[in-house]
């Protein structure tokens, strides 16, 4: 009876609005926030999370939902011996106390990044991974910054190595045996570097056989670390709670998940401001590219984003085409249909998901802007931008949209003690 009557004295008031002559946008405002027509209610329900659905089959990963797999890639994830300092490890710059990224503007492991470190919350949802998609699968994600110089700074034949003495057995119950790695027939160092000619030089006088041996369990062990990672998962928000009380039609009273504030800055984010346009479905991206026209500071080379990584992705001996997937061609469906243009995608990076977003400064993919609010006004000062596309928004409803956002907060859980343990 409640919920009829307040939508009564909303429909009434919306109705005088307009006969007097005050706008519609002003009369949505008058009436009451947590009022929403059919239509919007579905846009509502394709952003709560109980639309999420299972995690998507990895075909190219046929370990991506082993269990133990995942118990190991925890122990990998969080292994500091995978560096060439022996203090950097997958969880510095994806920390589990901060939504699994960090607080820097450019990450740092053995140096400085060019970039900020991703969230990984709900990342098993994308296609691409890195903030330019240049790999099609998480486990050839995680293989990326172990030799890069910048982040661990060893070679795959080194965690070859680090997998035989300290993970042997873990690693047979999963995969099988392992060779015996001798240093003479298998210097640490190699990999198929072109920035360090020593490394290349010992990967090639390395036999094909030996090459294939570190390969295998160098892949073997991105394959661990993504059914790890596969389980890092957003719990309910407050917006999520908002939403199952509407779609339930419970009554309109202070008890809603969300404040006055909170709704009419949800109601500007679906419509007026337009950010469904990018940030959409549960996970709140449409994991797409976009150039936003951001440069990182102090940048003497530009940073081309998606346009060089479309290369990079497909000669990637780790893709979802390459001997070491599992996945059969047609099953590789991202990468069959992968957009090639180069010239569309300079200067484009991820659309990242904004679950938690308020918890986890700075933003942008070289850590350009310190606050939530500074994001919103460079949206609105690139209104022109089509990539963006946002109407005019006043100072109060940047604050609203603000408050909004503070509401996508909750808990990130991963795989749990008591499933590590076994």
């Amino acid at each position: 009876m409640q919920n009829c009557f307040n939508r009564f004295i909303g429909a009434t008031i919306g109705l005088l609005f307009l006969l007097i002559g005050i706008p519609s946008q002003d009369c949505a405002w008058a009436m009451d926030q947590h009022t929403w027509t059919s239509q919007e209610k579905v846009v509502l329900r394709s952003l709560w999370l109980g639309s999420l659905g299972p995690l998507p089959v990895d075909p190219s990963n046929k370990y991506s939902d082993n269990a133990r797999a995942a118990a190991l890639g925890r122990k990998l994830f969080f292994e500091d011996k995978f560096s060439g300092n022996q203090k950097v490890s997958c969880a510095t710059c994806h920390r589990e106390d901060y939504f699994f990224t960090d607080n820097l503007p450019l990450s740092h492991g053995m140096a400085t990044t060019p970039r900020r470190s991703m969230p990984l919350i709900g990342v098993a949802y994308n296609s691409w991974f890195f903030w330019d998609g240049r790999t099609d699968s998480l486990w050839s994600q995680a293989l990326g910054p172990i030799e890069n110089k910048l982040e661990h700074g060893i070679s795959r034949t080194m965690s070859a190595y680090i997998i035989s003495k300290y993970y042997r057995e873990e690693y047979k119950e999963i995969f099988g045996e392992l060779p015996d790695f001798m240093e003479d027939a298998f210097p640490q160092h190699a990999r198929p570097a072109h920035d360090d000619p020593d490394a290349l030089k010992a990967w090639v006088l390395m036999t094909p056989e030996q090459r294939a041996d570190v390969n295998r369990v160098y892949v073997n062990m991105g394959k661990a670390i993504a059914a790890f990672v596969r389980t890092i998962l957003p719990q309910p928000s407050p917006f999520d709670h908002y939403v199952e009380q509407i779609l339930s039609e419970e009554s309109m009273t202070n008890r809603m998940a969300l404040t006055d504030d909170e709704a009419r800055g949800l109601r500007l984010f679906i419509g007026k401001a337009k950010c469904t346009n990018c940030h959409n479905g549960p996970m709140f991206t449409n994991s797409d590219f976009h150039n936003l026209g951001l440069q990182a500071k102090n940048d003497k080379k530009k940073d081309t984003g998606r346009a060089d990584a479309i290369t990079q992705v497909l000669s990637s001996e780790f893709n979802c085409f390459g001997k070491y997937s599992d996945a059969n061609p047609d099953e590789c469906l991202e990468l069959r249909f992968i957009e090639t243009s180069e010239e569309k995608y300079v200067g484009a990076f991820k659309t990242p998901t904004l679950r938690s977003v308020t918890e986890r400064p700075p933003y942008m993919h070289a850590g350009q802007f310190a606050t939530i609010r500074e994001v919103l006004e460079f949206y609105r000062s690139k209104a022109s931008n089509p990539e963006l596309g946002h109407d005019k928004l006043t100072d109060e409803e940047l604050g609203l949209l603000e408050a909004f956002l503070h509401s996508l907060s909750s808990p990130v859980t991963s795989l749990q003690e008591e499933v590590r343990n076994r």
